[in-house]
């Protein structure tokens, strides 16, 4: 049911109510974006709040038709804004010597090594290999979401994909070495 109120010129804006059933519906796919923008839960917790705390301004000042885009585009915001001004941590190629593991674990291993040099990423590249590969967006869209050209994203994910692919050739060079003989 819209609760909607008369705004302006006779559109209608969409009610707290609406936002609040949006934001709760929302929140898990959110916090799972966060979580892959920023590799910690606490800080994509402060993000998703941050981020529904700014499109709630939006939302009671005109109709958003794509909520879910909008508060996505102001997380990837919020994000590269406060990972300019933190700085805390130092990305290194080189991760801590790993105790012997059961091949059976090889896919754990896998997908860690992966997302620490997804961590290793600068905030911009990482938004656009999240947005891409983890939201499933096209270019298009990610260029939408981050308020800047198709040409951009794509230089960006072709600096971040060869960025990813030397910090995982430094971590793990038989892996490179069997995907360069697959294809």
């Amino acid at each position: 049911m819209l609760h909607a109120k008369p705004w302006g010129g006779g559109s209608l804006v969409p009610s707290e109510e609406e936002f609040a059933d949006f934001a709760v519906a929302a929140l898990p796919r959110l916090l799972r974006f966060g979580l892959a923008l920023t590799g910690d839960p606490d800080a994509a917790e402060d993000l998703v709040q941050t981020a529904l705390g700014r499109s709630l301004g939006a939302w009671r000042l005109h109709r958003i038709d794509d909520p879910q885009a909008f508060v996505r585009k102001v997380m990837v915001n919020s994000y590269a804004t406060f990972y300019r001004r933190r700085r805390r941590e130092i990305a290194t190629a080189e991760l801590p010597e790993a105790a012997s593991v059961a091949d059976d674990t090889r896919g754990i291993d896998d997908r860690d090594s992966v997302w620490r040099a997804l961590m290793a990423l600068p905030p911009r590249q990482r938004a656009v290999i999240v947005l891409r590969y983890y939201e499933d967006l096209s270019e298009r869209d990610i260029a939408a979401v981050m308020a800047t050209s198709i040409g951009t994203v794509k230089s960006q994910s072709a600096r971040a994909l060869r960025r990813l692919a030397g910090i995982l050739a430094t971590t793990d060079p038989d892996r490179v070495s069997n995907q360069r003989s697959q294809t």
